[in-house]
């Protein structure tokens, strides 16, 4: 789900580049058009249209351009979807006109910035029908006419520089922030490869931040999907794309895996001898297919994003907890659990069967999270089991309906930890760990109170320690994993003084 910073523009880029085809077409001719007008007046040579829902025509009409915005810039936003044949710009109306090859190209154009933001030099632009079949330019008269065919054989260079050399300005360097959820090649190439042809991607961790080096066939391209994916986040509030051009001019690929992979030599080994011996004896190279675990973390994450690919089914907010212990288990137990990984909308401890649970997650992806993490854990002495679930709410009981407490709903609740678009809790997300991380600490409270509280509800304290930093947060090792869960559950929220109550969440660190 990728965003301009706003909840609205979500899928920008994955959603929208995923569910069109937006190809560019490399090594093709470009023919301008011939220019045979007469008419020294670029306002008159294309009348400005109104229309914004005019029928389908091979010329494009592009709205609120900055004045300072060049032919180049205008072609650049066409290219990605088709061959570009002419381009006028009026300065002065803020208007530009650009003439695709086809009305195909063009309509996959307008078709995909109706569902997303055009943007030239941080302006959002308006892109629509002209009422125009064709753009005529006058070669006599108009000084405009030379700066449009000189950009447009620029284009012509830069798209035809080859399907397999990459270049200066091929390659980009990806930075995945804020990544609560894994992000396959798999799931890259989805994104990057609506933009264009990818030639080749390696992926590797640097500085504990997931990184990726993407190559295109020509620099128009990369550029392309540098200007539509850089800011977005593949997930919402999460997974942030940071795109700059990489120094290489191209990648050197040994293996085909899912760390890495070249679409022009699909014969490259893998690196797993078992696997090359099984492609030797004649199964499909692994560039044909996915590895088993890279297919189905790219099925989850998919699902999870929202990224909508036609026919997927896509994922729910709902998920069926099992195996739970009747005797002390609760919803606002279970609300606190799971509400370490997102959200918790409803809970619904099943009325004939209390061994079973519904929990409603305020986002597919959060539920995915929660299920992750929290599958075989124990909790209340049982190992419990988190799936996802068939229905698509937690319905409440009706009225008169025996419920005896069961069902609550937490829609509302102050102690939602995601509530905010971008919340830094998403950075904070680990696995349940026998160290716990504590927050909101008031200063006059200390050491010996935290670690009685604890201990008073069951816990054994083997580590405490203050941040040096900051004493209004602190780590508390218990026992075991096991432990520590219990104690989330019984301290999150609880009362430290008048008016501070303590947050509690796994911590990736020991004391």
């Amino acid at each position: 789900m990728l965003f301009t910073k706003s909840t609205r523009d979500i899928m920008r880029g994955s959603d929208e580049l995923l569910s069109q085809s937006t190809t560019v077409s490399n090594g093709s001719t470009m023919s301008p058009q011939p220019n045979n007008t007469d008419n020294n007046n670029d306002a008159k040579k294309a009348k400005l249209d109104k229309n914004q829902n005019g029928k389908p025509s091979r010329v494009i009409h592009i709205r609120n351009i900055p004045n300072e915005v060049t032919e180049a810039e205008i072609i650049h936003l066409g290219i990605p979807f088709g061959r570009v044949t002419n381009v006028l710009v009026l300065k002065g109306k803020n208007q530009a006109f650009l003439e695709m090859a086809d009305e195909i190209a063009a309509t996959t154009m307008v078709s995909y910035f109706a569902n997303c933001i055009a943007q030239l030099r941080g302006r959002n632009v308006f892109v629509q029908y002209s009422n125009h079949n064709e753009l005529k330019t006058d070669s006599t008269h108009s000084n405009a006419h030379a700066t449009a065919q000189a950009a447009l054989q620029a284009a012509q260079v830069l798209i035809g520089q080859g399907e397999t050399q990459g270049g200066p300005n091929t390659v980009l360097r990806v930075i995945i922030e804020h990544m609560v959820y894994p992000v396959t090649l798999e799931v890259l190439f989805q994104i990057f490869s609506r933009i264009g042809k990818i030639l080749k991607i390696v992926t590797f961790t640097k500085n504990n931040t997931f990184q990726a080096l993407i190559q295109y066939p020509d620099m128009v391209t990369a550029q392309t999907a540098k200007l539509s994916l850089d800011g977005q986040n593949i997930y919402n509030s999460c997974c942030t794309l940071r795109i700059e051009y990489s120094k290489l001019t191209n990648l050197n690929v040994r293996y085909n895996n899912d760390k890495s992979r070249d679409y022009t030599n699909p014969g490259l080994p893998t690196g797993d001898p078992n696997l090359d011996s099984a492609i030797a004896l004649g199964a499909a190279p692994l560039a044909s297919f996915m590895l088993p675990s890279a297919a189905a973390a790219t099925t989850a994450a998919l699902g999870v994003a929202g990224i909508r690919i036609p026919g997927q089914q896509q994922a729910g907010t709902v998920l069926l907890v099992n195996n739970l212990n009747e005797e002390t288990v609760s919803p606002d137990a279970l609300f606190t659990l799971f509400g370490v990984y997102g959200d918790v909308h409803r809970v619904k401890v099943l009325f004939n069967k209390k061994d079973n649970a519904l929990i409603q997650m305020a986002e597919a992806h959060q539920a995915q999270l929660a299920m992750s993490h929290l599958d075989k854990i124990k909790v209340f002495g049982k190992p419990i089991r988190v799936m996802p679930s068939k229905h698509q709410t937690v319905q409440l009981p009706k009225e008169g309906q025996p419920d005896a407490g069961l069902t609550k709903d937490y829609t509302n609740s102050p102690l939602h930890r995601f509530k905010k678009p971008g919340s830094k809790n998403y950075q904070n997300i680990y696995p349940p760990s026998a160290t716990l991380h504590l927050s909101n600490i008031p200063p006059n409270v200390t050491e010996d109170e935290i670690k009685e509280a604890f201990l008073h509800n069951g816990a054994v304290v083997k580590g405490f320690k203050f941040f040096v930093k900051d004493r209004k947060m602190a780590l508390i090792q218990l026992g075991s994993v096991e432990e520590a869960v219990m104690a989330l559950i019984e301290m999150h929220n609880f009362q430290l003084s008048d008016s501070s109550h303590l947050r509690v969440s796994f911590s990736k660190s020991t004391i």
